[in-house]
């Protein structure tokens, strides 16, 4: 549905997207996760064709954004950060115009009208004007407006941003409905965000893309062991003697020792299946077993190691 490849955009002598390649394919909800500043929303405005880029390619459902970019914004429904919205004009007014200005046929606006406001909760405002509306009702009205005409692809750019929790709850379980049906690339530097919406994740950091993948792919890259946590009843120096043998096992340490059991982080090179194999070396020596974790890297981990910043994890970035 997307293809991009080695876009970059300057602003003098500011680099804000460096060679950034990715696909995003139907069905799928791709997070967008980066620091601000990082060059999230200048990708997606090129995508848009709000910008152009100084190099590189990009095509959306087929178009290309450069050449064909009425083609593009009929595939695409956009919610920039600051939605588009007329203060003093009423929701179903404002509704009607935008299905006006996508060219949706007379006959049909009523209908699309009505299924934008079931889809995004509208039915209580719809007698309001616009700007009545809370934040949180404005960001379900943008959204509307980026559906209206029914596209197959929706770009969606920091959507949760200044909403309260329950506000983002809401929005969060309707980007999750939606993209059921189609195509969403959503922004954000909120990492809970992006880890509870998206089924991928590219990570962009001063305008680079330095990952790309599911959430659990994106933790096995950023590991460099497998740790591991077990207890068993056993001696210790039996116990100990044999751990040195295991050529998978870089390190280990004793952490607990009661009552016979004795408790250990047991830390492997990567790419051996550390978990599967200590539990094998303790059925191998008929010790009893009564715990086996395998440590795991977070999502935020993976985050601060990638970008070497913080990210976001509060509700809201007020």
């Amino acid at each position: 549905m997307i293809q991009v490849k080695n876009l970059t955009k300057r602003y003098g002598a500011t680099v804000a997207v460096n060679d950034v390649s990715f696909d995003a394919k139907a069905g799928e909800v791709l997070g967008f996760l980066g620091p601000n500043g990082a060059g999230k929303t200048t990708t997606m405005r090129i995508l848009t064709c709000y910008l152009s880029a100084d190099a590189g390619t990009a095509k959306v459902a087929g178009y290309d954004v450069f050449e064909e970019s009425i083609e593009v914004r009929k595939q695409i429904g956009y919610l920039p950060e600051s939605a588009p919205l007329y203060t003093d004009m009423g929701v179903l007014d404002y509704l009607n115009f935008i299905a006006q200005i996508r060219n949706i046929p007379k006959s049909q606006r009523k209908e699309r009208i009505r299924e934008v406001i079931d889809i995004c909760g509208l039915e209580k405002v719809i007698q309001k004007d616009v700007g009545e509306l809370s934040k949180g009702y404005r960001q379900r009205l943008g959204l509307s407006q980026a559906l209206i005409h029914a596209p197959s692809i929706l770009i969606l750019d920091e959507a949760t941003s200044g909403l309260d929790p329950s506000q983002i709850i809401e929005i969060r379980n309707l980007i999750k409905e939606i993209g059921k049906e189609k195509m969403i690339i959503f922004s954000s530097h909120i990492l809970p965000e992006v880890s509870a919406t998206c089924s991928r994740i590219l990570i962009i950091n001063e305008g680079r893309l330095v990952a790309n993948g599911t959430p659990e792919e994106l933790a096995g890259r950023a590991k460099g062991q497998e740790v591991v946590h077990i207890s068993i009843r056993g001696h210790r120096e039996e116990i100990e003697a044999k751990l040195n043998d295991l050529s998978f096992v870089s390190d280990y340490k004793c952490v607990k020792s009661d009552d016979a059991i004795l408790g250990y982080r047991i830390s492997s090179q990567q790419g051996n299946n550390a978990a599967e194999e200590i539990f094998q070396f303790v059925v191998d020596n008929h010790w009893s077993l009564s715990e086996l974790r395998q440590e795991t890297v977070s999502l935020e981990d993976v985050f601060l190691q990638l970008t070497g910043s913080e990210p976001a994890d509060n509700l809201s970035n007020e």
